[in-house]
This record gives structure tokens, sequence and C-alpha cells, in this order.
């Protein structure tokens, strides 16, 4: 196994998420890499040692951090790439990379897919920079970045094809308040995580419907089995759909306040149009970006994903959420 004091470790991303994993990376190494969006979100960091725009209670040991608003310097300086940018962007920033990751171990953190190309992070990786299964890993909850930053006990799930690989990513992150598990189900894991987003806003959508507890136990129900079916059919390994990094993530996702895509359904729910739920919103609920794609990826393997249906309905095809989850509560027992 690699050591760890020997890995040089950069970070992609600034927002909430992104923050949270960089108050981990500041706990555990000595310094790290990390690439920031504009030299105003850089110089606050460094003078003031906070995010000046997310989880702004972090307070970070600035002489760790080595941050740049180039992201070529961050990825030839670094190993490990924690890739930790909503699912939008994702394209646009890797489109400024002249430096190859073929040499890198890229370990992603998002939980989406990249529109236009309806693809998992992972495997639009595969396809436009050469990278090999061997060479991802992937980084799952269940865990909100608002709690990280509270320090309170949370759990991750490192996946990846080698486990030395997923141990030294663990390393990275483990603390008093992160335990981490690892798992060899890149594919589950990463497709999970996206999941777990659209099951999130059709919660969010009962409940601002009016919908009680009873009615949401029973749609977590379904769609953890509904998340099977999906993961069995596109990924045949063999998985514990009961394991945190699946059911967990999703409980989490779909009844938690802190859960944006559980806010982004309940504001559907209580009359906001798509577009003024999206504005209103200062961070990206990833699966309004993700129904749209999963809808697709169901319709080429042929599966039958009721929950999905209903949301893609309400956000894509402007059905009625009252009628559309009245109709939806008929199909599930």
């Amino acid at each position: 196994m690699i050591e760890l004091s020997n890995r040089k470790v950069g970070l992609i991303g600034n927002g909430s998420w992104a923050t949270a994993i960089a108050k981990m990376l500041n706990k555990n190494l000595e310094t790290f890499n990390w690439w920031v969006k504009d030299e105003y979100v850089k110089g606050y960091l460094e003078r003031n040692k906070h995010n000046p725009n997310y989880l702004t209670d972090v307070e970070f040991k600035s002489e760790k951090l080595k941050i740049s608003t180039d992201i070529n310097e961050v990825v030839m300086n670094s190993d490990i790439i924690f890739l930790v940018v909503p699912s939008i962007y994702v394209a646009d920033c890797l489109n400024k990379l002249t430096v190859p990751l073929t040499d890198k171990f890229v370990v992603t953190s998002i939980k989406g897919i990249i529109p236009d190309h309806f693809q998992l992070v992972g495997q639009y990786l595969f396809d436009n920079f050469d990278l090999k299964e061997e060479q991802l890993g992937i980084v799952s909850g269940p865990c909100h970045a608002e709690e990280v930053a509270l320090e309170r006990l949370s759990y991750l799930t490192i996946a990846a094809k080698e486990e030395s690989k997923a141990q030294i990513v663990a390393d990275c992150l483990a603390c008093d308040f992160i335990k981490t598990k690892l798992s060899n189900d890149i594919y589950g894991t990463e497709f999970g995580a996206v999941l777990k987003n659209i099951y999130a806003i059709a919660a969010g959508i009962a409940h601002g419907l009016g919908y009680g507890d009873n009615f949401q136990a029973v749609l977590m129900s379904n769609a953890i089995r509904e998340m099977n079916h999906i993961l069995k059919t596109a990924s045949p390994l063999k998985r514990k759909i009961n394991d945190s990094a699946y059911l967990g993530d999703l409980l989490v996702t779909g009844y938690s306040f802190f859960s944006r895509n559980r806010m982004f359904g309940n504001m559907i729910g209580k009359g906001y149009t798509v577009k003024s739920a999206i504005l209103e919103m200062n961070m990206v609920a990833e699966g309004y970006y993700a129904t749209k794609g999963v809808a697709i990826m169901n319709e080429q393997y042929q599966i039958k994903a009721p929950i999905i249906n209903a949301v893609h309905k309400i956000l894509y095809e402007g059905k009625n959420p009252a009628r559309t989850i009245e109709k939806l509560s008929k199909k599930l027992d």
C-alpha cells in the first residue's frame, strides 16, 4: 500500500460539499491543493480562513491550504484528485484541463448525471479522459455537509476496484466524527447516490402537498425496492441494498431538512414552478438534472420505475403534482 504521507492530494470545487471534504482533508493532511472558482474566494479563504459562501462557520488552518484558481496547477501537483463540483458544471470545469488524468486517481463525490451526455460522472471520465476503472474512486454517504461542519458523527462509503486505494482515500477523510466503510461497488455506489436525490424530490413534493409520515414511510420503502431493481438491471453485481451507501443515504436525503433535493421537491409541492424553485435556491438540487437522464436510461433498459416516472412527469412534462402523486400512491404498497 502506498503511504498516505507520500500522496499529494487535490480538491476541485468550493461548494458546500467540497468545503466539507476540505474540512476533512484539512484535519488529516499536512497540506493539500485546492482549486476554487475565482480570486475572490481564494483571497477570502487565505485572509479569513473561511469559505465566504458555504459552511461559513468552518475554519481552516490556512498554512495547510495551497489554493489556486488554475485547475491545471492543482491537477499537475496532485496524485489523488477529489472532484466535487455540481454535475452541471463538470464538463465546463474539466474542459479547461490540459494536464492529463491518466496518471491520477480521481475520486468523485458528485451525486448527479452529466447533462446532455446523460452519463454518470465515472462513465464520463472513462469516455472523455481515458480514465480506467482502477483509477476511479467514489465517495458516498449518508452524510450531509452541514452536519460535517457541526462535527456530528457521520458515515462515508468509499468505493474502488482495489481495496488498498479505497483505504488510502478513507485515510484522507476519516477522523473522530467521520467513520468510513470500503466497497468495490463503484457503479452501484455512484448510481445509488444519484437515484436517492430523485426519491428525495418525490418525498419533498409529497410533504409540500401535505402528505404525512405514514405515506412517506411507504414511499421510501418502495423507493429502495425501485432503486434495487434499477441497480440490479443496470449493474448485476451482488450487493446488500440495505447497506448505508444505499438505504442509509436514501433515508437521510429523503427525510432531512438539510436535503436540498427534498427542499426543492417541497417547493414544487407547495406550488412553485420548476424555474422559480431553481432560482430561489442558492444551491444545486442534483436530483432535478438527474431525473431526465435516469428516465432516459430506464427507458433504454425498459425498467419500470413508477416513482422516478412520476417525478419526471412533474418536473419535465408539466403534470399537476397533486394529481400525479395521487396516481402514484395507488401504485405503492
